[in-house]
């Protein structure tokens, strides 16, 4: 085998693993040991600080603070804080008029400043979070907050589900197998990553990130660095509108993307210090790994054709014709929106806004404001 052909299968066999190898492992490692469980509902409930950093969301700001305030949670327990982030359409108001508890005016700094606002002013043994257009289950807050009887638990996310406004966009699909492998690395280790919609903190873990870098990733890793465990809670449980097109996600993940790679490269990220073995192979398998997916796309199939040129056989042309495929079906989804073509979209979009977000930090940097996602209020 020459070495052309050891490196496209190497390639291969990452892109494979990034993608479903990674699945397998850790539910092979699940059935080989006894993990981590989540403790069952005390029936001494913290109290909690509900945070929501808000800009320009009088659309939908009433109606996320009336959520907040039908939880099954003893109303005595939860304070309400709406952190504004120099909205200029009536969120403040509309939040004090919906019953939030406090709301404060911010100059415009950016989501991470704007909780960090909101953390200074919170009261609560325990800080949770969320967007404004999620929707929390009216069990949703117990469920999160009873990880937090195991002493050794920093941070909590709980499971968000996308709803499909008929668009032509796949997250849903992705975002199903994002909560199985989330649920199989909380059991094993941490969680590597969060998310917006629903998770929450220890004020004595919370940590103050660059603004750039928000809490979804950040968290997470920083968190196991400094002793603590980082877990997922599957029964608290909140719903998003998701962006309707394949092409609006494309350009919501690029944006994300903007904010991930600063993480990656100089937030700490690639340093295994306080890993521990289990997790450092879960990072870099699910998050390094897989953000360099779009460079391993690429590499395959410029050494494809190469090995195509060179005469390397009929398998050769086989592996090119599949990758071309996959090209051709993401192309053919813009006319024939069958599902399978979509999927095809999908996937070859979303792996081109990895590359799209590290050139667009590279080339202009990234700003800590933020936008609402369009179709998504």
């Amino acid at each position: 085998m020459t070495v052309l052909e050891i490196a496209f299968w190497i390639c291969a066999a990452l892109l494979v693993y990034a993608q479903l190898g990674y699945g397998v492992l850790l539910a092979g490692l699940g059935r080989l040991r006894r993990g981590w469980t989540s403790p069952r509902e005390s029936r001494e409930l913290p109290r909690v600080s509900l945070i929501v950093a808000a800009y320009l969301e009088a659309d939908v700001i009433e109606a996320k603070v009336k959520n907040l305030r039908a939880l099954d949670y003893p109303d005595a327990l939860v304070e309400v804080i709406v952190s504004c982030d120099g909205s200029t359409d009536g969120t403040p108001d509309l939040a004090r008029r919906a019953g939030a508890d406090v709301v404060l005016e911010n100059p415009r700094a950016g989501k991470v400043r704007t909780q960090d606002a909101a953390v200074e002013r919170s009261s609560g043994e325990i800080l949770a979070f969320s967007d404004a257009n999620s929707t929390w289950e009216p069990d949703a807050l117990r469920a999160l907050v009873a990880p937090f009887q195991d002493d050794a638990v920093g941070y909590v996310c709980g499971q968000v589900r996308f709803v499909d406004a008929g668009g032509t966009n796949q997250e849903g699909l992705y975002w199903r197998y994002e909560m199985f492998l989330r649920a199989l690395e909380s059991r094993l280790a941490s969680v590597t990553a969060g998310n917006g919609a629903i998770y929450a903190t220890r004020p004595e873990a919370y940590i103050r990130v660059d603004p750039i870098m928000g809490h979804d990733l950040s968290f997470p890793f920083n968190m196991v660095k400094r002793g603590w465990r980082a877990v997922y809670a599957p029964g608290a449980r909140a719903t998003e509108k998701m962006v309707p097109s394949i092409e609006g996600e494309f350009a919501r993940k690029r944006r994300m993307m903007s904010h991930t790679w600063p993480i990656v490269l100089r937030g700490g990220m690639l340093s295994p210090r306080g890993y521990g073995p289990l997790y450092g192979l879960m990072i870099g398998s699910h998050r390094i790994l897989r953000y360099v997916t779009p460079f391993l796309h690429a590499l395959a199939l410029a050494l494809n054709v190469a090995l195509v040129a060179l005469g390397g056989g009929a398998l050769y042309w086989v592996t090119l014709a599949a990758q071309i495929a996959l090209v051709v079906a993401a192309l053919a989804a813009g006319a024939v929106p069958a599902r399978p073509l979509l999927v095809a979209r999908y996937y070859v979009l979303t792996t081109a806004s990895l590359a799209a977000g590290l050139w667009d930090w590279l080339r202009h940097g990234t700003s800590a404001g933020w936008e609402p996602a369009e179709g998504t209020r």
